[in-house]
C-alpha cells in the first residue's frame, strides 16, 4: 500500500515567502499543502479546519505570534516546526517551551526541509545546526555535570525507544517539558540527538542499562 502524503500547511506573514516554500515543497510527492496562513490566528483556525501532519511557522507575525499560535496548535496533534530567519536564544527558548517540535533557518535546503518535515511527523526533534549550537552554547555546563534524576528518568524512556508524547505520559509531564529536559541532557552531554545522548550518558556511568 502506498503511504499518504503528509499533510502540511505553511505559516508566514510575508507573501512572497510563504509562496518560496510552497513552491519549495510542492515537487516532493511525499508532501501535501493543504493550507496557508498568514498570521498566526489565521494558522490556528486553519489547523481546527484541516488537521494537517505538521505545521510550518514563522515565528514574528501579526495578530498572533508564531510562539502564542504554537502553543495553541500543539494540543491538536499537530505538530509545529519553526521555520524562521531569527535565531536567538529568547526566540528559540520560547517556541521549544511552547512546544514546537523542531526549529529551522529559512537558509535551510530543500532536501532538509523536506527530511525535517518527515521526522516532525514521527515525533521527532529537529534543530538547525546553528540553533542547536547556540543552545548547547547557552546550556552547557562544566564537564561531567551529573544528571538529575528527573533528566535521568527522560533519558532512561529514550534508551527504552520511547518518543517524546510517551515519554510525557510514562513521567506524567507535558511534552514541551520533555523537550526542555532533552535539551538540558544535551547540552550537558555536549550531543546533538537521542542517540548520542544515551551513549555518551552510558559511557561516563550517568546511565545504567
Amino acid at each position: 500500500m502506498t503511504e499518504q502524503p503528509l499533510r502540511v500547511i505553511v505559516v508566514d506573514d510575508h507573501t512572497v515567502m510563504r509562496a518560496g516554500v510552497v513552491a519549495l515543497l510542492a515537487a516532493d510527492p511525499t508532501i501535501t499543502i493543504v493550507g496557508e496562513a498568514g498570521d498566526g490566528r489565521e494558522a490556528v483556525e486553519l489547523v481546527a479546519r484541516l488537521a494537517p501532519d505538521v505545521a510550518l511557522v514563522d515565528l514574528r507575525m501579526p495578530v498572533l505570534d508564531g510562539v502564542a499560535a504554537t502553543a495553541e496548535i500543539v494540543p491538536t496533534g499537530t505538530r509545529v516546526l519553526i521555520l524562521t530567519t531569527y535565531d536567538t536564544d529568547t526566540d528559540i527558548e520560547r517556541a521549544v517551551e511552547a512546544g514546537a517540535i523542531g526549529y529551522l533557518l529559512k537558509d535551510t535546503t530543500r532536501e532538509q526541509l523536506v527530511d525535517a518535515i518527515h521526522a516532525a511527523a514521527q515525533g521527532e526533534t529537529v534543530l538547525a545546526p546553528r540553533v542547536a549550537e547556540r543552545l548547547v552554547a547557552r546550556m552547557r555546563r562544566p564537564a561531567q555535570v551529573p544528571l538529575t534524576s528527573r533528566e535521568t528518568d527522560v533519558l532512561n524512556a529514550v534508551a527504552d525507544g520511547l518518543s517524546n508524547a510517551e515519554i510525557g505520559r510514562r513521567l506524567v509531564i507535558a511534552e514541551a517539558t520533555v523537550k526542555t529536559h532533552l535539551l538540558r541532557i544535551f547540552a550537558k552531554l555536549d550531543v546533538n540527538d537521542r542517540t548520542h545522548a544515551v551513549v555518551v550518558a552510558m559511557e561516563r556511568g550517568l546511565l545504567i542499562r
